[in-house]
């Protein structure tokens, strides 16, 4: 019974990362993004710690985005007319959101731009 519901709780789980990628185009938009810069930190052959850096730091913007999306959700659900505090509580989950990113970005310029100038200059 304990196997079954494990099971259970992972697909409650994919369900919820299907419906974020189906639902949110910002979601679809961090998995483009994810899609560039594996690829490109394969081909520019990053170090095991910056490998690492960057796995967390990409975890990290999609569960924000995840976050987001369910405070977005119990949000509109408890309140469903437009209140200042819901409106706080959403702009919140979207500064956490644009943090992460500006943070991923911040760490995929210190890996990649010296890279990236080095094979411009040749």
């Amino acid at each position: 019974m304990k196997c079954h519901k494990r099971i259970q709780s992972f697909r409650y789980a994919f369900q919820g990362l299907a419906d974020a990628i189906r639902t949110q185009a910002n979601m679809r938009i961090h998995l483009a993004a994810t899609a560039v810069v594996l690829p490109l930190a394969w081909l520019l052959n990053v170090s095991a710690g910056e490998w690492l850096a960057l796995i967390l730091v990409i975890g990290l913007v999609l569960c924000s985005e995840a976050f987001n999306t369910a405070l977005e959700y119990l949000t509109d659900l408890v309140s469903p007319h437009q209140h200042p505090l819901a409106g706080k509580a959403k702009d919140a989950a979207a500064a956490a959101v644009m943090l992460a990113a500006f943070t991923a970005a911040v760490v995929g310029g210190i890996i990649f731009l010296p890279r990236i100038f080095r094979f411009l200059a040749g």
